[in-house]
Order: C-alpha cells, then sequence, then structure tokens
C-alpha cells in the first residue's frame, strides 16, 4: 500500500470552527459522522411528533417497492445494514402488523393496508419537507459531486469493483 502518494495534505485534527482554507486537512470520519447525526436525529425528532419511526418509513417503502410482497425475513434482510441490530426490523413489522399499516396473507408475505399507504404517503411528504431543510443552499449538482467523493472515498478504503 502506497501511503501519501499523490497528496502532501496532511491530516489535521477535526476541527468544527476550521476555516475554508483548512478544510483539506479535515478528518472525513469526523464529517461524515457529525452529518449522519445531525441529520439522523433532525429525521428522527419529526417523525417522532407524528408517532413514526424512521426504521417504520424504511419498511413501509420496502414493502410497497419490492417487486413481489415480500416475507418478514426478506425485509430484515434487506434493511439489516441500515438497522440498529438484527431484531431491530423484525420488531418494526410486528408494530406495523400492530398497528395496521401492514397485513400479511396465507404465505406470510406483507402488504400495505390502506392505513399503511396513507401514512407512507404522509412520511414521505414530511421526508421531501426535510430533505429540502437539509439541501438549503445546495444545488442538485453540489449534491451530486459531495456523493460521487463520499463513493470514492468508500470504493478507496473497501476497494469495491464498481466505484
Amino acid at each position: 500500500m502506497d501511503f501519501l502518494t499523490g497528496t502532501t495534505t496532511d491530516q489535521a485534527p477535526a476541527d468544527p470552527a476550521a476555516t475554508d482554507d483548512m478544510l483539506a486537512s479535515q478528518p472525513i470520519g469526523y464529517w461524515s459522522g457529525q452529518v449522519h447525526a445531525v441529520v439522523t436525529r433532525h429525521l428522527r425528532d419529526a417523525m417522532a411528533g407524528i408517532d413514526v419511526t424512521q426504521p417504520q418509513y424504511w419498511v413501509l417503502n420496502s414493502v410497497k417497492y419490492s417487486p413481489a410482497a415480500p416475507s418478514r425475513d426478506e425485509i430484515a434482510a434487506q434493511l439489516l445494514p441500515l438497522a440498529d441490530g438484527q431484531h431491530e426490523i423484525p420488531r418494526v413489522v410486528a408494530q406495523l402488523l400492530h398497528r395496521g399499516w401492514l397485513r400479511t396473507d396465507a404465505g406470510h408475505r406483507l402488504y400495505l393496508t390502506e392505513a399503511g399507504e396513507a401514512a407512507r404517503m404522509r412520511l414521505r411528504e414530511l421526508v421531501t419537507e426535510l430533505r429540502a431543510v437539509v439541501h438549503d443552499g445546495i444545488s442538485d449538482e453540489e449534491y451530486v459531486a459531495a456523493l460521487k467523493v463520499l463513493r470514492r472515498m468508500i470504493f478507496n478504503v473497501e476497494g469495491a469493483r464498481n466505484p
């Protein structure tokens, strides 16, 4: 592994008050962690105001957009990378069944109910409003550029085949 190849920027300690001319030396782990924490808290606080959780929204969307009605295990496996542990999504499915936002058929496949689709649409409107707050002052081009940089960093670290 060739460290520092093609770069002369030293790593500085994380500094929330770093000026623009100091940003190139700031650690990505700190800043990406801060963004994750702040945005997640923003979303979850807003959703709590209407008695819904972010994982519930994930499940509703996953059921809605699955090509075929998924099983509980399929939804749990699909959302595991986002979840806080292996038991979170199965619990969320149970909550949504209890609320009447999901139903199962004889084959234990999951479907949205009318109430579930109405809740999903309300959440979609809320998330769209929250996204506008997060993206205020950021063009689509800047957003895409930022995600490309993050995706490349993931590739650089993990050696993924598709950057």
